[in-house]
């Protein structure tokens, strides 16, 4: 007969398997806008001049310079990329295409030379193409995710001022995706995901909720159409640019599932569903939406219980419908059975989710119950408002609060929706600048909704959350950077003194490495030699 011990051990293991299975590791990616402008021929000498003209330095430079001037302070380590486990051509399909078919774009596993910096809370700070990007740590809450998705704001903002001053000329970054004539860039989520959950049911009932969703996450656009050919507004500044339903791509033939099979973990347990038809959210309460949102939604695909056949006829068209439909009423066809506008299939949604988490309640923290109750009601708040009255959300979702926005200097002035005032309100509302972000204006005056304080932020950038191996991540780079020669998501590469090779020390698993775990051992070693004593013991 066992023991109360054994019992209560058995117990213990039991309530700790749950609560990983119930844990979603993700992360948000976003690649900013990038321009610069020179001091023109009537600007004086040695001092900036309003007469500033468009700067002819190629983007590809522009953002190495950004991201090595962020990259000099104490605030992060240039190091190398780490791209030993990196599989950007593997397809969750079963192939793997080679490198002389990949468009150029696809090949992500090399730096070109370009600047790399691993940041002090465990994020990384490179150049995407011809994109800075700042990628988040590992974070399993979705109030974490809107912290560290801010903290990348924070940085970029840094980084465009440090970059302005040594360079001579005006650097201005924007949190936008589109740069309003063909071109558009990246805001993509990431999901640790099991292996186990058949790749097709992901495909066939997480489709629709992407497509749909946009009511809530779109950051709103002036402009309809891939190069903004038609005047108007829409909701997401993304739908435009998506050709296909499923596909490897990310930069051209842009898929609504992307299938990538990178998964930057034990590749025998979890796969990471790279999520790019996301928007650049500002409004923290849209991103909080976003991925709390889309993290629930996946916990009811691998269990097996939506239960609804959400499957759409021409989901890529149904992407823009949705996005040109400001009025949200307009109808999207299924396969099987009958129409339902975007709130119809975002109702459908969140009742799943609510059934999901009455049956697994029991199995998370109590901090988890309370942020899960919390998105609940925020997303159905949501949707009543924007079935009674859509402008009711202007302090809380990106695109009504910009909208409202346009709106105003619409009616003040009498301007049409091709009046080209109205491109550079839009591009205003996304620059990082405090001093210029129109969005920034708002919230100073109250006018958005937060969910975290600028000490929070502050924090973010700085130190790396506790409850995932970006700890590790982020500590090592702050007390041995200059020790670490590369990192990856899954490894970081250390050169130690006393030991002849370099020595990489895998992080396959990402809710390994937290504070709980490794903070004491960090805190008392003051050598890469102490560390790698300790770990060995």
């Amino acid at each position: 007969m066992a023991s109360t011990a054994d019992r209560d051990d058995s117990a213990a293991a039991s309530s700790e398997i749950a609560a990983r299975l119930n844990t979603r590791v993700m992360g948000i990616e976003t690649e900013y806008g990038i321009s610069a402008l020179s001091p023109g021929p009537s600007a004086i000498p040695g001092a900036f001049s309003s007469a500033f003209v468009e700067d002819d330095l190629h983007p590809m430079q522009l953002s190495n310079h950004v991201v090595k001037a962020y990259g000099a302070s104490a605030a992060g380590q240039p190091a190398g990329w780490d791209y030993e486990t990196e599989t950007p051509l593997r397809d969750i399909r079963g192939y793997e295409i080679s490198r002389a078919a990949a468009h150029p774009d696809q090949l992500t596993d090399t730096d070109l030379g370009m600047a790399n910096v691993i940041l002090t809370n465990g994020a990384r700070l490179y150049v995407d193409h011809a994109h800075p990007e700042y990628s988040s740590p590992e974070v399993t809450c979705a109030l974490d995710a809107v912290r560290y998705d801010k903290a990348g704001e924070a940085v970029m903002a840094i980084a465009a001022q440090r970059a302005t001053q040594s360079l001579g000329r005006s650097v201005r970054l924007y949190k936008n995706n589109t740069d309003g004539k063909g071109a558009s860039y990246g805001t993509h989520e990431n999901y640790l995901l099991q292996r186990s959950t058949p790749f097709d049911r992901i495909v066939t009932q997480f489709t629709a909720f992407l497509v749909s969703r946009q009511v809530i996450t779109g950051a709103g656009r002036v402009g309809v159409g891939q190069s903004s050919q038609t005047p108007g507004f829409q909701i997401s500044q993304r739908a435009d640019f998506f050709e296909a339903e499923v596909g490897l791509e990310t930069t051209l033939n842009r898929p609504i599932i992307n299938t990538r099979d990178e998964p930057h973990a034990d590749a025998s347990r979890h796969r990471r569903l790279h999520v790019i038809t996301g928007d650049a959210n500002l409004s923290e309460i849209s991103t909080y939406l976003k991925v709390g949102t889309a993290a629930w939604v996946l916990r009811v695909i691998e269990a097996g219980e939506l239960g609804t056949d959400v499957r759409l006829d021409g989901p890529v068209a149904a992407m823009r419908t949705v996005s040109h439909d400001l009025l949200v009423r307009e109808p999207l066809y299924l396969l099987e059975g009958p129409s339902m506008t975007a709130l119809d299939l975002q109702e459908v949604y969140l009742e799943a989710c609510r059934n999901h988490y009455e049956r697994i309640a029991g199995d998370l923290t109590e901090t988890a119950r309370i942020e899960a109750k919390d998105i609940f009601s925020r997303w159905q708040d949501c949707l009543d408002a924007l079935r009674a009255d859509i402008f009711s959300l202007a302090d809380q979702l990106d695109w009504v609060a910009k909208l409202k926005l346009l709106e105003s200097y619409r009616q003040r002035d009498g301007l049409s929706w091709s009046a080209p005032k109205l491109a550079l309100i839009d591009l205003q509302y996304a620059d990082v600048d405090p001093r210029r972000s129109l969005y920034r204006a708002l919230l100073t005056n109250g006018k958005m909704r937060r969910l975290v304080t600028d000490e929070e932020i502050e924090r973010a950038r700085n130190s790396p959350p506790d409850d995932t191996r970006a700890y590790f991540r982020g500590r090592v780079m702050e007390k041995f950077g200059s020790s670490v020669v590369a990192a990856s998501w899954d490894s970081v590469i250390f050169d130690v003194p006393d030991r002849p090779a370099l020595q990489r020390l895998p992080l396959l698993d990402p809710l390994r490495g937290t504070r709980e775990q490794v903070g004491q051992m960090l805190d008392e070693c003051n050598s890469v030699t102490e560390l790698f004593a300790a770990l060995g013991r």
